[in-house]
């Protein structure tokens, strides 16, 4: 499916070329990745077990969830442990995450045996609102914190306001900020170049990747730690989200209840974990002897400028995405292998999302074949396009297609090559990792296989 190459392709056309010349620049690979998730510790065990088509669904353990409406999510258990060191003193889970991931990352790509001057060393990360000291504070409090329709008259405010004295200490209050875990990558690997956070909901992992890919290429950094990391698992956030009526309630069968793109679907699955890719400017790379996992070809950004809490229902924002991540590569809608979707398991997203894929690529038949990984470790939400972003790249190098799984009932609107249920070898060039955020902030990437 995959056609010429996008240098090949600018040579041989006036209008590419000129479209390439305007995204002139240095090339970005990726070599190193760090990955934490609801299926484990570490980017190969989280590949092997999605190529399984393995869930990381389960009931809730981390509170007591049993009079919520939901009590099912992709937690990570147990909690991964960092060195004790007092520099990290009262660690939220997200920066928890995030550093195990940056970490795994950093080592895998071998820049810690390299030269390369700190200030050339950048970090950007996708985050959302760290829980630490939201997730104490409400720990053993009467269920009329978060208990929808109860009394005033039965919470106790005395109570709640001498936990919370004795709980907001300087240390948990600073592990709130959304900058905080991309503070602790860049102390744990040295990087005194470009910082910066994006806080763009679900799309901010892959906002992250995209931007980095921007600033490398423009030359304010040969290396950039980017990815994503989040975690939600409390609850105050399990009761928002209820209340929305955007999770599933499928709680006798949690490992069921994430069913991106099948009929039946009705609502999403909240996870949590990390995902951080080094990126690194090509030449910089290949001086070093670096093992190359792909190149970063293309970025798109847009807003859907509709609701605060619904994508546009046609996915006209989630086009325009793909069409200007397309441009960015220089490339056509038929070079596109694989799409990794967004496909949250809800029935906006999903219709949306589908539909904007067949007017860029064409009916099923036309169109690559699209799968969500989503269903299997739910939807990790900052974290998200990251992890989706390190999957499409192991896609590119085993030639391997993850699965959709517990998609058992078409939806005749959603017509697409899901890969339903059981992963698919099919060598692939270039992948497409779509993310689309709360407030209509829509971000994809293109990845392509690396020859060597």
């Amino acid at each position: 499916m995959s056609g010429q190459s996008g240098e090949k392709r600018a040579g041989e056309k006036g209008a590419g070329e000129r479209r390439a010349d305007s995204y002139a620049g240095r090339r970005v690979v990726v070599t190193g990745m760090g990955a934490v998730t609801p299926l484990g510790v570490g980017h190969e065990l989280n590949w092997k077990r999605m190529v399984k088509g393995e869930s990381g669904v389960a009931p809730i353990t981390r509170f007591d969830a049993s009079t919520f409406d939901v009590r099912i999510a992709g937690a990570v258990e147990p909690l991964p442990r960092v060195p004790e060191d007092d520099d990290f003193e009262e660690l939220g889970i997200h920066s928890r995450f995030a550093l195990t991931a940056a970490r795994e990352a950093w080592a895998d790509s071998g820049l810690a045996d390299a030269n390369t001057p700190p200030e050339r060393i950048g970090v950007f990360v996708g985050s959302g609102k760290g829980i630490l000291h939201i997730q104490r504070l409400v720990e053993g409090m009467k269920a009329a914190l978060i208990k929808r329709g109860v009394a005033t008259r039965d919470f106790d405010y005395p109570a709640f306001l001498k936990r919370a004295a004795e709980t907001l200490s300087g240390p948990r209050r600073r592990e709130e900020r959304y900058h905080q875990a991309g503070t602790h990558v860049a102390r744990a690997v040295g990087a005194a170049g470009p910082n910066w956070v994006c806080i763009t909901a679900c799309a901010a992992g892959n906002h992250a990747l995209g931007e980095a890919w921007w600033s490398i290429r423009r030359g304010d950094a040969d290396v950039i730690v980017a990815g994503g990391t989040h975690s939600q698992l409390d609850s105050m956030s399990v009761s928002g989200y209820s209340t929305l009526g955007a999770l599933s309630e499928r709680n006798d069968e949690p490992e069921r209840a994430s069913r991106p793109f099948d009929r039946k679907r009705n609502g999403f699955v909240l996870g949590e974990g990390s995902g951080m890719l080094v990126l690194e400017e090509l030449e910089h790379a290949q001086a070093r002897g670096a093992r190359i996992y792909a190149e970063l070809v293309g970025y798109g950004n847009t807003a859907d400028a509709h609701r605060v809490t619904d994508p546009h229902p046609e996915g006209v924002g989630a086009e325009g995405a793909m069409r200007h991540a397309l441009r960015s590569a220089v490339l056509e809608p038929p070079d596109i292998d694989y799409i990794n979707a967004h496909g949250t398991s809800t029935h906006q997203n999903d219709f949306g999302e589908a539909q904007a894929i067949e007017r860029i690529f064409g009916p099923r038949g036309e169109a690559p074949p699209v799968s969500s990984v989503k269903s299997m470790i739910g939807h990790l939400i900052a974290a998200a396009g990251a992890v989706e972003a390190i999957a499409c790249v192991h896609a590119l190098q085993d030639g391997v297609l993850p699965p959709t799984i517990n998609y058992e009932n078409p939806d005749p609107e959603c017509a697409l090559d899901f890969v339903p249920n059981e992963s698919r070898q099919v060598p692939i060039e270039y992948a497409m990792n779509n993310s689309f955020g709360f407030g209509g902030q829509n971000i994809v990437t293109i990845f392509k296989r690396w020859d060597g």
